[in-house]
């Protein structure tokens, strides 16, 4: 168990008094902090206020998305047809778009709107719980005493430099803060439009994961679980299975393996690599990931089908989710300066190198030694890459 004072340096007043009012009736657990109950499945956040903030600027920044994206489109279309050159198709490179696009008005308020939004959200729920950082670490600390399910954590694992920015402007990314648990899991409720009460989001993706060939299910894998909603709905869809998420993360899983506790829902948890695990040869059945790809150098892409294709056995499937495992990159004006402003002002670090693998993805896949098909995803007509181990 890690000591939590190791974690943070930090003093909360009046702990002793505060705790049994912030203690709930919970599912396994005998220390589950939810001071205001939860939603669904969703924990609220700590405080009123707080999760008021919070709705505010999912309202703004859904506007953002619908309105102020769609203007800078039309925007971006036009400079583009002022300049003889189709803005929908085209071969310049990004960093020629970046240059006819950067300087016009509109473009940048849409970058300064999003990302300072970004920003004030995630110092908002970073500071909620550093607030009463004690507590909260006391909670992940009993949760790892708990089951059902198991959490695994190396404290000697190197953590490579890749892995330690600061991924959508969340401070201290997946490594670096101790709640870096609990400020993912409502920023990304906030990044999904505040409705994710039941983990809808990851129960879709879950439903999309398509059997083997023969139907035999005994273990599956989440790449990269991040705070564990995936791994969670792998469970529900395979009740039955051994249900592993590895990530390299320390606080994110522990708050992955937390929530499972609290849900009673048997999962596990390894501190790793994707790229360099340390499950057996012929392991899983299923092994998936979603929203990995874009998060990660293309080499460490490539590395993670080959680990992928020896962790399977035969007749296994690797079902990757991501941008453009359904659809290529768009080659509009408009979509070109959006994958570089994530990338620039987003601390998407790996967004560009992702997008040099996406037109290799599938030719990786055969080098590892995949059957390449394309499986319905059950959103009309998109088909998602699937690599099957041959058997």
């Amino acid at each position: 168990m890690l000591d939590r004072r190791t974690l943070l340096n930090t003093s909360v007043a009046a702990i002793a008094s505060t705790l049994p009012a912030l203690k709930a009736e919970a599912k396994g657990l005998d220390f589950d902090l939810e001071p205001r109950g939860t939603t669904g499945v969703f924990e609220r956040l700590p405080r009123l206020d707080l999760e008021s903030e919070l709705g505010f600027y999912t309202s703004y920044r859904t506007w953002i998305r619908q309105d102020v994206f769609r203007s800078a489109a039309r925007r971006a279309n036009a400079i583009f047809r002022e300049l003889a050159i189709n803005p929908r198709e085209n071969d310049l490179p990004i960093r020629e778009v970046v240059k006819i696009l950067e300087n016009d008005p509109l473009m940048g308020y849409t970058v300064h709107a999003r990302e300072t939004t970004q920003q004030i959200m995630w110092a908002a729920i970073q500071d909620a719980y550093h607030a009463d950082g004690e507590m909260y670490l006391e909670e992940l600390e009993r949760a790892e005493l708990k089951g059902p399910g198991s959490l695994q954590l190396r404290a000697d694992l190197h953590i490579p430099r890749f892995a330690s920015y600061e991924i959508h402007l969340q401070p201290g990314g997946y490594v670096g803060d101790p709640f870096a648990g609990y400020i993912y899991y409502h920023g990304l409720n906030v990044e999904f439009g505040n409705g994710n009460y039941r983990d809808e989001l990851q129960t879709g993706r879950a439903d999309a994961v398509p059997l083997p060939p023969d139907g035999k299910v005994k273990r599956v894998l989440e790449q990269g679980c991040s705070a564990g909603q995936l791994t969670l709905a792998l469970k529900k869809k395979f009740p039955d299975a051994e249900v592993w998420g590895n990530d390299i993360g320390a606080p994110m899983l522990r708050f992955a393996h937390m929530r499972s506790a609290d849900l009673g829902v048997e999962t596990h948890y390894m501190h790793e690599l994707c790229e360099e695990s340390n499950f057996p040869d012929n392991h899983f059945d299923i092994i998936t990931n979603f929203l990995l790809y874009h998060e990660i150098p293309e080499q460490v892409g490539r590395d993670i089908i080959h680990e992928s294709f020896r962790t399977l056995r035969p007749g296994g499937i690797w079902y990757p989710m991501d941008i453009y495992t359904s659809s290529p990159p768009p080659q509009s004006a408009y979509g070109k300066f959006s994958s570089w402003f994530d990338h620039r002002w987003n601390s998407e670090v790996w967004w560009l190198d992702y997008r040099k693998l996406a037109p290799d993805f599938e030719n990786e896949m055969k080098r590892a030694g995949f059957e390449v098909v394309r499986h319905p995803t059950g959103q009309g007509s998109r088909t998602n890459i699937m690599g099957v181990k041959p058997a």
